[in-house]
């Protein structure tokens, strides 16, 4: 089985109720959640006047190629009405994996671990709950330490 690391966000609707129904989805349709971090608020990264997203890590172990995966997130981020019309626009859900393994994935369609997640504390923040020691493939740092190197500085509180 293999750990995978996925980050939830949404700052559009009923925030709450869309990510609880992503893990819902998750669940059934990819494989159980072994943990979940706290919710945090964060000011969105990217585009500064789009309301604020909540943001959550969540952990599940699987055999499904990653590939797979990607393609269950999509349409559970479908299903729960995200519209892909700009980048970084606002969105019901977004979830994108961070880590599948310590696999290292360049594919046009999919980059893991995600290319961006050592920038953003949004990300960092309920990342180092679940797994502080993990150690990135790439950057062969653990979370806890890319967390304290950070130079992002767009608040995120955990709710």
């Amino acid at each position: 089985m293999i750990n995978v690391f996925l980050l939830l966000g949404s700052n559009l609707g009923d925030r709450h109720a869309f990510m609880q129904q992503a893990i819902a989805h998750i669940e059934t349709d990819i494989a159980p959640v072994l943990q979940v971090s706290a919710i945090y608020e964060t000011q969105s990264w990217g585009k500064k006047d789009a309301p604020d997203y909540l943001n959550q890590v969540v952990l599940l172990q699987t055999d499904l190629p990653a590939q797979t995966i990607l393609q269950k997130i999509l349409a559970i981020e479908l299903l729960l009405g995200r519209r892909r019309e700009e980048k970084w626009g606002s969105r019901t859900i977004d979830i994108d994996i961070l880590f599948y393994g310590d696999d290292i994935i360049d594919e046009p369609d999919l980059k893991v671990p995600h290319p961006e997640m050592h920038k953003r504390r949004f990300t960092l923040e309920p990342l180092v709950e679940l797994a502080p020691d993990f150690v990135h493939p790439l950057i062969k740092k653990n979370i806890l330490l890319l967390k304290t190197e950070l130079i992002d500085e767009l608040v995120v509180k955990k709710v």
